[in-house]
């Protein structure tokens, strides 16, 4: 994740340089890299953004939750995140049949949802792995909000994962993230 060094549209200052909060393995990371680099942009590179700002941690320093809240990440980025790109969609209507993309992405977010909620269901305080939002539910909020808003997902299969969708939407963090609310996000007017 790249930090603006200058406001949209200004050139940086010579001086000023970006930094990229990355981990090394990342393909997100790695994307804005060489985005980064095409644009002949210097950065510094920051190995964790955990170390740079550790007030409100996204991983709890327990070593049991810190490693529930990668798992649960690993599940969503692995298992359920790569469904909802569109050229995956486009595949599978042409390999198993027009019509066939929502329910086989239903079945795939359905194991992950599975996997999800027995793994929350007998730690989650307010939020997933507690009564702080942790990086388990960055990594979950969007995906039950895709899951119900473009998947129809029934939640009520995953009460606790329900519950903490709404717990999300009342959030400021998380309701100032949602898709429509950003600039670039198509006009419904």
């Amino acid at each position: 994740m790249a930090e603006a060094a200058a406001p949209a549209g200004e050139t940086p200052a010579a001086e000023a340089k970006l930094g990229l909060y990355s981990y090394w393995r990342s393909s997100c990371s790695h994307r804005v890299r060489i985005a980064l680099n095409l644009k002949g942009l210097e950065y510094e590179y920051k190995a964790y953004l955990e170390d740079k700002y550790p007030e409100r941690a996204l991983l709890p320093q327990d070593l049991k939750m810190k490693a529930l809240n990668l798992q649960i990440a690993s599940i969503v980025c692995s298992g359920i995140q790569p469904l909802h790109n569109l050229t995956v969609l486009r595949f599978i209507e042409q390999k198993v049949g027009t019509g066939e993309s929502i329910p086989w992405t239903q079945q795939q977010i359905d194991r992950g949802f599975t996997a999800a909620e027995n793994l929350v269901k007998s730690c989650a305080g307010k939020y997933a792995t507690g009564d702080e939002v942790r990086l388990a539910d960055v990594f979950l909020a969007p995906q039950i909000y895709a899951a119900v808003t473009r998947f129809q997902i029934n939640m009520s299969n995953y009460p606790s994962l329900a519950r903490l969708h709404e717990e999300y939407m009342k959030h400021p963090a998380f309701q100032a993230a949602l898709p429509d609310r950003q600039p670039d996000a198509p006009s419904s007017t």
